[in-house]
């Protein structure tokens, strides 16, 4: 049974999947992930590492980050409370959608996933006060493979469709795509 169908968005390689609650008077049910469902994005990849995001303040900016080279990791995010702008940012200089963006709403109410694959960076801003995320990674966290990309990186353009109100020290110091890949 597939419960989780797919859409290809417009950066190569990413998906959104849509679930669907099933619900009854005790409460509601839905699978988060199951690779039978999600295997024409996930392929035979392996989730190694699950992490969570809370999100205190809305119009806070998390991103745009991805790991490099063999710790690249294909992940997909889910919004379990709350609501966030998630964007892709196509960081993989062979690929037809190279410096392209994409973003989804993602909320508990619309039960919607998003699929990134490797290469990609990936943020968020969250739209609603205590917004929460949850990651399935394909490879383990490693700080020495970690990288980012400006926010507002005016090569990239990324139109976030609130004011700003919060972002790490981290994520402000990430530098610009000219500067990360010359």
């Amino acid at each position: 049974m597939t419960s989780n169908p797919l859409s290809a968005l417009p950066i190569a390689g990413a998906f959104v999947a849509q679930s669907s609650p099933k619900e009854d008077a005790r409460g509601s049910f839905m699978r988060l992930f199951c690779a039978n469902d999600f295997g024409e994005a996930h392929g035979a990849r392996q989730i190694v590492q699950i992490n969570w995001s809370h999100t205190v303040t809305a119009g806070t900016v998390r991103g745009l980050h991805f790991q490099q080279g063999a710790e690249a990791d294909a992940k997909w995010v889910r919004c379990v409370e709350g609501r966030v702008w998630d964007v892709i940012v196509d960081l993989r200089p062979a690929s037809a959608t190279f410096m392209k963006w994409h973003a989804v709403e993602l909320s508990a109410a619309n039960c919607r996933a998003v699929f990134i694959p490797e290469g990609c960076a990936h943020g968020f801003q969250s739209l609603e006060p205590d917004s929460r995320l949850l990651y399935l990674h394909t490879a383990f966290h490693n700080p020495a493979a970690e990288r980012g990309v400006a926010f507002n990186d005016p090569q990239l353009a990324i139109g976030w469709p609130r004011e700003v109100t919060l972002l790490s020290e981290r994520d402000r110091a990430l530098p610009t795509v000219q500067a990360l890949f010359g």
